[in-house]
């Protein structure tokens, strides 16, 4: 089992600027092996291999216009070619997928208002060039040659010499102590930037064996721990999760905490938009000291609520998974239908409903915890739980549900996650007899 770690690096200012030159390195491997696959995909020759590419690129790093390549690692250049031929793999892939559609319609009918034709490269799933401008700041380390400490990690030549005294330009300290393990094995270990911090990702192999994550194993009551009854968990926008045991997790967003900084956010977004439009030279605009502080407020409000969302959903999962239930059911939402709704889009995205479900899982899967996925058109809100009748229509604004065969009146979401238990109950009872 492979167990993700993410930290957050603290380098100073010789290591800060290595670490965009490792960034813009890959981020011109992979746009330069973009640019060669599109000449071939655009004219029907055969789509060059990785390690073509890679040949390739190797010598074109020994050219004397591109001599600023070799004091980066090639790892980083290598694999970032790699990471675009998976791309274009996945792209072949989502072609043969039946129902796949060339072009959007948002598409074509936009490129037929501006008078351009479409080209291969604004074919849906088509792999896109990595911008500058658009925050991509990502590059890869050798799995074998990263090292890490209880403090700092070693990155493969950052310090670009091999002196002793530069050679502490190489370890980075980390955020928290004793986070990652000394000696372990390391997979696709990954840096970033977010446009505020500087952040480690690593994969760590742990050696605990694990069940299936949808199967249940049936073996002697002694030698299992004690177990409650099964949970149904009903996702929505009132609450983020109504429990079958008439347990309620909040929305965090209607918060005051989260009010007051939508409210700053909302200001702060008026007040850059007023400088754009007075820096506007002709077709460009200038960025101004004043509007690129204002742009890293933003962006800081903006992780900062998506930080109190995350975190909130963790906690959330963990309290649901620490109560040690027989299983979890929970329902297949199709939260992409949903968020074509625009009166209820914004409410649907905050909520992080996808997110929940993820941690659900995962965190279900290393506590041994079965969970079922019940039916995407399995009516849970609308079936009565008393008699079993089925109501046709059902508006989101009738929070309560009334029954009209047998006068039964409760709350909708407490009664869809009853009748997820109960789904979960019957899925259990299925495969007992499988």
């Amino acid at each position: 089992m492979i167990q993700s770690i993410r930290v957050q690096l603290l380098p100073n200012n010789k290591q800060r600027t290595k670490l965009f030159q490792f960034a813009g390195a890959a981020r011109y491997a992979y746009n330069w092996a973009l640019d060669k696959q599109m000449d071939n995909f655009r004219e029907g020759r055969k789509i060059q291999t990785d390690s073509e590419l890679r040949k390739a690129f190797t010598i074109l790093r020994h050219s004397e216009e591109n001599k600023w390549l070799l004091n980066v690692s090639n790892n980083v250049t290598k694999q970032a070619i790699k990471d675009l031929c998976i791309a274009y793999k996945n792209f072949f892939c989502k072609q043969k997928q039946p129902g796949y559609i060339k072009y959007s319609s948002k598409k074509v009918t936009h490129y037929t208002r501006i008078g351009k034709s479409l080209t291969v490269y604004d074919m849906n799933g088509h792999p896109k060039f990595r911008s500058k401008k658009n925050g991509d700041f990502r590059f890869y380390q050798d799995n074998v040659k990263i090292q890490f400490t209880g403090t700092h990690v070693k990155l493969e030549s950052l310090a670009g010499s091999r002196r002793k005294n530069r050679q502490r330009l190489n370890w980075i300290r980390l955020a928290e102590r004793n986070r990652i393990p000394v000696r372990a094995k390391y997979t696709n270990p990954r840096i970033a930037f977010d446009g505020e911090r500087w952040w480690l990702s690593v994969g760590i192999q742990i050696s605990r064996t694990l069940k299936p994550l949808r199967r249940l194993s049936f073996v002697c009551k002694k030698q299992q721990p004690a177990r409650s009854e099964g949970i149904g968990i009903d996702l929505g926008i009132k609450d983020l999760a109504v429990l079958s045991d008439a347990t309620k997790v909040g929305n965090i967003n209607k918060t005051r905490a989260i009010r007051k900084l939508k409210k700053k956010r909302r200001r702060l977004q008026r007040q850059v938009s007023q400088k754009y439009q007075m820096n506007k030279k002709g077709d460009s605009y200038c960025k101004t000291s004043n509007l690129i502080k204002n742009e890293k407020q933003l962006l800081r409000i903006n992780h900062r609520l998506a930080n109190i969302r995350y975190n909130h959903v963790h906690q959330a999962t963990t309290s649901i998974i620490k109560r040690k239930p027989s299983f979890v059911c929970l329902e297949d939402l199709n939260v992409r239908g949903m968020m074509k709704n625009r009166y209820l889009s914004e409410k649907i995205q905050e909520q992080n409903l996808y997110e929940f479900r993820r941690q659900i899982e995962y965190k279900a899967h290393w506590a041994k915890i079965p969970v079922v996925i019940a039916d995407r058109w399995y009516s849970s809100s609308k079936t009565c739980v008393i008699c079993g009748h089925v109501k046709k229509e059902l508006n989101l604004l009738e929070r309560t549900y009334i029954c009209p065969v047998c006068g039964n009146i409760i709350d909708r979401d407490f009664q869809a996650a009853l009748n997820l238990k109960r789904y979960g109950e019957a899925e259990q009872v299925k495969l007992a007899n499988y």
